[in-house]
């Protein structure tokens, strides 16, 4: 579907609406709902700043290894968006992540993943989760959960912004940020589905101190013989 449309405003809608799931991506027309969820927190006490250093509270750092061969640190925030985030670990608990891959990737927008399926349209058979909106701006890193025009529909699918969507605040619940590894996020293939989609080998929490995941290495060639070399139709 293209977006026609012109004022930061209208451009902060229609960016809105890409990320959100297949059912409002299919609409002609999407229609812009007023959203009535109470915020985590106010502005005046909100935490915005996320501590880099991966060596404190380990328990809420998500490590994601990807098929490029990189590892991402993403904060995660319970301070803004304590469901979600306790979402987010029972899965990775599970082991659901590991394998799927990003399956919509929008260069200069986002980057996004958490679909079993592959397809946009899949989940966790957990029930949705209930909105955390909350004043985490969307800027370059910031992770985020995908929904559909439902504010009460994310339920496994996530996003990672690459550069700052303001017009997504307030809109969707962000509940991380990358504190290592952006340029690996940078890497993952564009396309919606990619035709050589990055996939997450392995996703797990810096306090299970498993080792980094690394794709397969390409088959070796077949080495060369005395007998290949006799037998060779070459001239």
């Amino acid at each position: 579907m293209k977006f026609r449309v012109s004022g930061s405003f209208a451009l902060a809608a229609a960016l809105s609406a890409m990320i959100a799931g297949p059912a409002l991506a299919q609409k002609e027309k999407a229609e812009v709902r007023p959203f009535d969820v109470q915020r985590v927190e106010s502005s005046k006490s909100f935490p915005y700043a996320v501590d880099v250093d991966q060596s404190h509270d380990r328990e809420n750092i998500l490590l994601l290894d990807l098929s490029n061969g990189g590892r991402v640190a993403i904060r995660l925030m319970p301070q803004w968006a304590p469901h979600h985030v306790e979402r987010i670990k029972e899965l990775v608990g599970q082991g659901f992540y590991n394998g799927i891959i990003f399956h919509r990737v929008i260069d200069g927008f986002m980057a996004q993943t958490g679909d079993p399926t592959g397809t946009g349209q899949g989940g966790s058979k957990l029930p949705d989760l209930t909105a955390e909106f909350n004043d985490a701006p969307h800027v370059r890193g910031t992770v985020s959960m995908a929904r559909t025009d439902d504010p009460n529909s994310a339920n496994s699918q996530f996003f990672i912004v690459f550069y700052p969507r303001m017009g997504l605040d307030h809109k969707y619940t962000a509940f991380g940020r990358v504190i290592a590894g952006m340029d690996v996020v940078d890497a993952i293939q564009r396309g919606e589905p990619p035709a050589n989609p990055t996939r997450i080998l392995q996703a797990s929490l810096a306090s299970d101190n498993k080792p980094q995941a690394m794709p397969a290495a390409p088959a070796a060639a077949p080495a060369i013989t005395a007998d290949m070399l006799r037998n060779s139709k070459s001239n």
